[in-house]
């Protein structure tokens, strides 16, 4: 006998909420074929195995072995079961969902494993809202006390899905946030107290600075680790924000235009242990120099960084002496004596150098970075040549 269901079994923003994603660049048609068939092949199989249970409403001795798994191991099926996708839509034709329409048992197992609910993708600004929100509420209440995966796709004004998520803001550890315009306020994150790393992407026509400046003001202290590589900072803009908000900061990805703005992320962000930086660089610039003693791990690409005097380059106005790892990528000359002249002053004692081929690393600067580096990487397109 079926258990009825609840909302979130038969969700009505299936068709909307998975419509709405992050815009990427087309990727090689091939991979793309190779990874539709295994998803169409995985859902085809969970589906092939529910239309078997449902013809049988009775659990009996002669019932199918699935149905007398123990619990444990059905539930590590469920988990092994789930789509790929690292936020899941709900959707009544998907896992989890779709183990609570099967039968009485598989439903009270899926029911009672947070685990199946703890990654979800909240939409506003689409159809009905309170729809949307029964859905989402009672798929957030299954999660139990698990932490929490959230993507909220920010169409509107965020208030509405700030609300929804009152409840269970001491659960989300992890958060991306993806503004689809600027309407409404800001998306507060300070009274998530929880969290741990958070990803902003702005998908919007006008200025996003209206909400990211004030998203971005006031960071939770259990904060770690924040994304904003789609955004695009200059040292003006990061002078909106004070000296404590980042404090806290260990690892931070951002685009950024400006030496200036370079060596401010380093003094905003004093426990900054990894920093992985795009940067549109001016070939003049006065730049005041920054020493991190904490930052280990520098990871660069970049583009208009030099003039034809070479007059400019990062490695000049930064002192790193706790640095271990280095990767940069580039188009043009690679600044050889401006990075030996940085390791000296650092006195760092680099473990790992990867480099970009298409940066003009002659022979003699290989063999040099061989020697003194433990692990010197090449790269040259998909290939890594290892010294």
């Amino acid at each position: 006998m079926q258990a009825p269901s609840s909302n979130i079994d038969s969700p009505p923003v299936a068709a909307t909420t998975g419509g709405v994603q992050k815009p990427t660049v087309r990727a090689d048609s091939g991979l793309e074929m190779v990874r539709n068939s295994v998803r169409y092949h995985q859902r085809q199989y969970i589906k092939e195995k529910a239309d078997t249970v449902r013809s049988n409403t009775l659990v009996t001795v002669s019932s199918p072995a699935i149905y007398r798994l123990p619990t444990e191991i059905l539930s590590e099926i469920f988990m092994y079961c789930l789509p790929h996708d690292e936020h899941l839509v709900p959707r009544a034709e998907l896992a989890p969902i779709l183990f609570t329409s099967i039968c009485r048992r598989w439903r009270e197992v899926a029911i009672g494993l947070p685990r199946l609910w703890r990654t979800l993708q909240l939409a506003v600004g689409f159809d009905d809202w309170q729809k949307r929100a029964l859905c989402y509420d009672s798929w957030l209440k299954r999660s139990g006390g698990c932490p929490l995966s959230l993507r909220l796709l920010c169409h509107t004004d965020c208030n509405e899905l700030q609300n929804l998520l009152k409840p269970y803001i001491q659960q989300i550890s992890f958060l991306t946030l993806d503004f689809i315009t600027c309407d409404g306020g800001p998306f507060m994150t300070k009274d998530f107290r929880t969290l741990k790393e958070l990803t902003i992407n702005p998908y919007v026509l006008d200025d996003p600075a209206r909400v990211i400046d004030r998203s971005l003001s006031k960071l939770p202290v259990s904060l770690r680790r924040i994304n904003m590589k789609e955004l695009l900072f200059d040292r003006e803009q990061l002078e909106f924000f004070t000296d404590s908000v980042w404090a806290h900061l260990t690892h931070v990805e951002v685009t950024i235009s400006g030496l200036d703005a370079f060596t401010r992320i380093l003094r905003l962000c004093p426990n900054l242990t990894s920093l992985t930086m795009d940067g549109v660089f001016y070939p003049i610039e006065t730049v005041e120099s920054a020493t991190h003693v904490n930052l280990q791990s520098l990871c660069m690409s970049w583009s208009g960084l030099w003039s034809s005097s070479e007059d400019i380059a990062p490695f000049k106005v930064i002192t790193l002496p706790n640095l271990r790892v280095v990767e940069a990528r580039h188009n043009e000359r690679w600044p050889h004596k401006e990075f030996m002249e940085f390791l000296t002053r650092s006195e760092c004692s680099l473990e790992r150098l990867v480099l970009d081929c298409a940066m003009g690393i002659t022979a003699g600067q290989r063999e040099e970075y061989a020697t003194l580096v433990p692990s010197f990487e090449l790269i040259c397109s998909a290939h890594v040549y290892e010294q």
